[in-house]
């Protein structure tokens, strides 16, 4: 579910590119409802729409707003091996993964939408609702129904 209070704190986003267009419907409804205001330089967002999760999103949000240097985790040191090392299985391993985000369970979900905090990285909300047909008809029925949505989400019980 989602933190009431961090969706709240949105006010600026920036949309990337989603299938069948989503995003350029998306944006009109969310303009034309005053939600929030859309902006066209990822750097001046508060949040991010995608609809897909990863390491290929990661590495897009990183190109627009690199994690500060404060915040990465440090790398471990790496020992030195030597010959007669005493325990060689403490070595590194062989089999390793050249991509590890390829076996991740995350990735185009179809039909999922996430609003993703620029800073904390955090997916402060998110709706499944998928598209019925590719038409632009069906595609801003999809974008209406996720803006009510947020909307609805924003504003609990009528407060």
């Amino acid at each position: 579910m989602l933190c009431a209070a961090d969706l709240a704190n949105v006010h600026t986003v920036y949309l990337l590119k989603m299938s069948k267009g989503l995003d350029q419907f998306l944006a009109n409804r969310l303009i034309s409802d005053h939600v929030f205001q859309i902006v066209t330089d990822p750097k001046l967002a508060d949040a991010v729409f995608t609809d897909q999760l990863g390491e290929g999103f990661q590495t897009k949000l990183e190109e627009f707003s690199p994690t500060p240097e404060s915040d990465k985790p440090a790398l471990p040191a790496k020992a030195e091996k030597t010959a007669d090392d005493p325990n060689p299985l403490m070595g590194d391993t062989v089999n390793k993964l050249s991509n590890p985000g390829a076996n991740s369970s995350f990735g185009r979900a179809k039909g999922t939408i996430f609003l993703v905090d620029a800073k904390s990285r955090q997916v402060v909300w998110s709706v499944y609702q998928p598209a019925k047909g590719g038409t632009p008809k069906e595609m801003d029925r999809t974008a209406n129904d996720i803006v009510s949505r947020i909307k609805r989400d924003l504003n609990p019980k009528g407060k």
